[in-house]
């Protein structure tokens, strides 16, 4: 529980973390219990002292309301699993990740070997790939070989993925979504929350 008397560092810093306590400006709360139940509507000297009364803090978690609802908790402990929640959402955040490789029609055997080893290393990092073939001129009117470009390297990254969505024409170039196989995927995200084990997170 935090000292009642005085605002949180947060709270200073920036003036948009929740109030806590006597930061709470309103005069009258909407208080709800530490199990959820609703107390109803109470003068916030009131709210305060049943706060201290039961060694809880008062949050406010809906500032917008007549009157702010606010409800008696452990601060400490909501922050914690705040944070938590922050965590997860941009882990899968990470897995959503689209990275993209771009192809000429006419592309160099090497440029071309390039292009898919970093196709294959955003695979095994568990990232999807949005592979593009610029057509130009006169190729927008032979896609099918765009088509057989994409096809073969399809065929060469299965190892490690999957054609998640066929090619498709958009404007001048091909579109191919390719997509890690479920266990890359699973073993990337279990690289990037282990680096206490002293392997680097990706």
């Amino acid at each position: 529980m935090i000292n009642r008397g005085s605002a949180t560092p947060e709270s200073r810093r920036t003036g948009t973390e929740t109030r806590v306590n006597k930061e709470i400006r309103a005069r009258e709360v909407r208080l709800v219990g530490p199990e959820g139940e609703q107390v109803g509507v109470v003068p916030v000297e009131q709210a305060l002292t049943l706060a201290t009364d039961v060694g809880l803090d008062l949050v406010e978690v809906a500032p917008n309301a007549k009157p702010p609802v606010c409800k008696l908790m452990d601060f400490g402990k909501y922050k914690y699993e705040t944070a938590l929640k922050a965590r997860e959402s941009r882990r899968n955040q990470q897995k959503t990740v689209l990275k993209q490789v771009n192809f000429r029609l006419k592309i160099d055997p090497n440029d071309y070997g390039t292009k898919r080893g970093h196709i294959l290393r955003f695979l095994q990092a568990g990232f999807k790939v949005r592979v593009a073939v610029w057509l130009r001129g006169r190729e927008q009117g032979r896609p099918e070989f765009g088509h057989r470009l994409l096809n073969t390297l399809a065929e060469e990254i299965a190892e490690l993925g999957f054609v998640e969505s066929a090619a498709r024409q958009e404007g001048r170039n091909l579109i191919m979504i390719v997509a890690p196989h479920r266990t890359v995927r699973e073993a990337a995200d279990a690289r990037r929350t282990r680096p206490e084990d002293g392997e680097p997170g990706l």
